[in-house]
């Protein structure tokens, strides 16, 4: 009996976050949503990081996915870029931690070898190979946007490997999973 499932693919930053939404119904695969949160106008990071908040936290309850999964941070050499972005990327979490979504979590390169065989493929790489596979008429003109929707593929195309990382939707289910932990 096939299930459906809903995946929110989140491609963090503080001046374009893209994300994407896909509907898997058995194998079937299909676009559901993408797009772009422009945050460039907001003066202060923490406006920024609040904006990034409230609109995973509407996308969650709007859609009500079944597991997030964030694109992780590059690492760069401007120390300031990464930790604003790692800062993006943590409310973007945290708000689908809010409501118990599970979370995952990618490299840039696994999400471009999973899309394309290719983990040093570019960005218009990426964004051509989603048009073929889910049927996308028009490649956005922010490939921000295709860069959210390849983490939530990339994490469905992994639902077929049979050793799969462990998720927790809280503290609570991890303390529950690893009392050990605790001091």
């Amino acid at each position: 009996m096939p299930t459906e499932k809903i995946i929110l693919g989140i491609d963090p930053g503080t001046t374009i976050m893209g994300y994407g939404l896909i509907l898997i119904n058995g194998k079937n695969m299909e676009l559901m949503q993408m797009g772009v949160l422009h945050l460039s106008k907001l003066k202060s990071h923490e406006l920024k990081l609040k904006k990034i908040f409230e609109r995973v936290l509407a996308m969650v309850d709007e859609y009500k996915p079944d597991e997030l999964v964030v694109e992780a941070p590059f690492f760069g050499k401007n120390v300031q870029s990464m930790l604003k972005l790692g800062r993006a990327q943590g409310v973007a979490m945290a708000a689908g931690l809010y409501r118990d979504v599970p979370i995952f979590e990618y490299t840039p390169k696994k999400i471009k070898k999973a899309i394309t065989g290719n983990g040093n493929a570019s960005k218009e790489q990426v964004a051509a190979m989603l048009t073929s596979l889910l049927s996308i008429k028009e490649i956005p003109k922010h490939l921000d946007a295709t860069d959210g929707l390849a983490a939530a593929v990339c994490h469905h195309f992994q639902e077929d490997v049979s050793v799969k990382e462990k998720s927790y939707t809280g503290w609570k289910a991890f303390i529950k999973d690893n009392p050990d932990k605790l001091k």
